[in-house]
């Protein structure tokens, strides 16, 4: 299989994938530990509506999802202050939303909508080189960000109530989380697809958290983790010819189950 090494677009969808759980890595690790997955979700499946507009009006899908997903996590920061016990809700309402308003669009733009399975299930293996750029830069941006306000997303993220008496803005700190939130989920598209993103983007930080409990190690962990599936998961799908975005997210979830089952008997071991 490495012969496929040779292939431009191999290269391109090794150097993505790499980037992508480099996002994941970070990202995913407030994602976990600040149990934001349903949150997550409701972004993810709300990018949708952003595919849509982009056919609808269009302009590259991929860009529609940006805004959309980045307004989508504005809102649902929103939501966050106001909503209270009705969260779970207004993000199944969000989650939903963005869903319907997809269909509906891409229903009613003339012709045929090419490459809408590719947006639903990714194709890591069609990911051009601009596209790497781009990339690239936003990964750079998160890493940045992420430096800057580093210990006001650890005190947002461990304890929110704590940092706001300690005078954090944490509204403001847990809204720019989920825009970058957002912005990871965007990458995502392309490499597993809007149905699958969630899972690439909490299950290397999640194994990762079974084997230590200092953030800034997770986030290398869950980074070496992420590389492992992707890469892996790429070659299985070429020697297999299988989708490679399907591939990648069912070795994870292998791994972590795996993972998960061995602590359970270890645990029980030392305790009896």
């Amino acid at each position: 299989m490495l012969e496929a090494l040779g292939y431009e677009f191999f290269r391109n969808a090794i150097l993505a994938g790499v980037l992508a759980s480099v996002a994941c890595g970070i990202i995913g690790s407030f994602v976990v530990v600040k149990r934001m997955v349903s949150l997550s979700g409701g972004i993810s499946h709300a990018s949708f509506g952003g595919i849509g507009l982009g056919y609808f009006f269009g302009f590259d899908p991929i860009a529609g999802a940006m805004l959309f997903c980045i307004a989508t996590a504005a809102l649902i920061a929103r939501l966050r202050s106001v909503a209270h016990q009705h969260l779970d809700t207004l993000v199944g309402a969000v989650w939903a939303g963005g869903m319907a308003l997809g269909i509906m669009l891409i229903y009613l733009t003339p012709g045929f909508a090419p490459d809408l399975f590719g947006y639903l299930f990714g194709n890591i293996l069609l990911v051009p080189s601009a596209d790497l750029f781009i990339m690239a830069l936003f990964v750079l941006g998160i890493i940045i960000v992420t430096g800057i306000f580093y210990n006001y997303f650890l005190a947002v993220t461990f304890d929110e109530e704590y940092a706001s008496v300690m005078n954090i803005q944490s509204g403001k700190i847990m809204t720019i989380l989920l825009i970058m939130t957002a912005i990871t989920i965007v990458m995502l598209i392309q490499v597993v697809g809007i149905i699958l993103v969630i899972a690439l983007l909490t299950l290397p930080a999640a194994i990762a958290r079974e084997f230590t409990g200092n953030l800034k190690k997770m986030f290398y962990l869950s980074i070496l983790t992420g590389i492992f599936f992707t890469t892996t998961g790429i070659f299985l799908s070429y020697g297999l010819n299988v989708p490679s975005g399907a591939t990648i997210i069912l070795l994870s979830v292998v791994v972590y189950l795996i993972v998960i089952c061995l602590k359970d008997i270890g645990q029980k071991i030392f305790t009896e």
